[in-house]
Formats: structure tokens, sequence, C-alpha cells
């Protein structure tokens, strides 16, 4: 049981007690509490839920496009600007931050590179030395030192200084820049254009509901307040 149901079931039961045992400090608290945390409720049913009669309800489904909006934009100029990606290439004393490349660099495939190699030098001069030795399959075995040779050096290549200030020289390119932005909001646009309004809805719910509840809890904590008010002093 939610703490929603929970003040209105409280709230109810003074109302009644103060009622049927003639207590009408007890029924007015009980009253104005059930007022309160009623009128709360309705408020948050009516932020999710289309009620009849009622304009105004219902304004997360209906207001569904405007929402999507929102998020694009809080995402887009909030979150991937200009200089936020700037801040992303670059690390708190300006320098390039260091890309750690090397889970890239190890799935790789580096066999075309050995492959070249050995045409190239089958190509060369030293095609005919090479052909003398039993040619290209002579060199095979070499295969697997010169792909882990190669990783190494790329990997640690890319660690440099010199490498990464290239790289985020390169990336801070306005051209490249817009274009980050462009590909950014594209995935941001398809994956909205995926969402349904109950499913928006359902997101939001997830997010609030629980704090939400608290409206209704305060609603007939103060509207009991005030009803005590309102029956000691005799004003209702």
């Amino acid at each position: 049981m939610n703490k929603s149901v929970i003040t209105n079931l409280l709230a109810l039961l003074c109302a009644l007690g103060g009622y049927f045992l003639s207590q009408p400090i007890l029924f007015t608290v009980g009253l104005f509490a059930l007022s309160g945390a009623i009128t709360n409720w309705l408020a948050v049913h009516m932020l999710f839920e289309k009620v009849p009669g009622l304009y105004g309800s219902g304004v997360i489904p209906a207001r569904f496009e405007d929402f999507k909006k929102g998020i694009r934009d809080l995402m887009m100029e909030q979150f991937f600007t200009e200089d936020n990606i700037d801040r992303f290439l670059s690390d708190s004393s300006g320098k390039a931050n260091t890309l750690d490349l090397a889970p890239v660099i190890e799935k790789v495939d580096l066999t075309p590179a050995f492959d070249n190699l050995v045409a190239v030098i089958e190509n060369s001069s030293f095609g005919g030395m090479l052909a003398m030795v039993g040619g290209s399959e002579a060199i095979q075995p070499l295969k697997e030192p010169f792909i882990e040779k190669m990783k190494t050096s790329i990997g640690e290549i890319s660690q440099s200084d010199e490498f990464n200030s290239l790289l985020r020289d390169e990336l801070e390119q306005p051209s490249v820049i817009a274009g980050m932005r462009d590909k950014v909001s594209d995935i941001i646009e398809k994956r909205l254009n995926e969402l349904t309004p109950q499913l928006v809805k359902e997101i939001i719910q997830t997010m609030i509901r629980k704090h939400l509840g608290w409206l209704v809890v305060w609603g007939g904590v103060f509207g009991g307040i005030i009803g005590s008010i309102a029956a000691v002093t005799n004003t209702f």
C-alpha cells in the first residue's frame, strides 16, 4: 500500500470517526486532511492521465512532442556543445587527453599489413634473394612476431603526447566537431522517434512517482493543521 492510499484512508477514518463519535474537532481535522490529500492526489493523477471534463489533465502524454524536443535540445545545448567536446578532448591543464586505444589496437587484424610488407619485399631488389630461400613462405614464421611488434609500437605511439596533440587538433577542426554534433543529434533523434507517449509516461512515472506521493502526504498534513485551527477558532 503506497503513501497516497494510506494518507487518504487515515484522513477518511478521522472524518468518519469524528462524525459518528460527535467529535467536531476530529471531524474537521479529518475533513480538511482528506480534502488536501485528495486534491493533491488528483493533481498528481492528472499529470499522467486524461480526466474527462478536466481541462489540462493528461499533460505529459498530451505534450509528448514537446517533451521529445525538450530532451533533444537539452542534450545538444547543455551536453554536446562545442565547448564540452573541447573539454572532453583536453585535461584540466589544457593538454590533450590521452586516449587509451590499446583495446582497439588489440582487436585490429594486422595480417594485411604483413601481407603488404611481403609483397613489397617480393617486388623489390630483395625479391630474387627471397626466391632463392623459398619465397614468401620462408618468412611466414615471422608473421606473428611482426603483428605483435606492430601492435606494441602502435600502442606506444598512441600514448605519446605528440600523437594525442595531433589527434586533438584534428578533432577540434570546426568541420569535424560539426560532423560529430550532427551524428550525435541523429542518434538522439532516432532514439526519441522510437519512444511512444505511453513509454514516456512510464519513464517519468517511474522516476518521480515515489516523490510525488509525498505531495499527497503533505496535503493531508497541512489540510489537517488548517482544519484543527478552523475547529479551535470556530471559523468552520
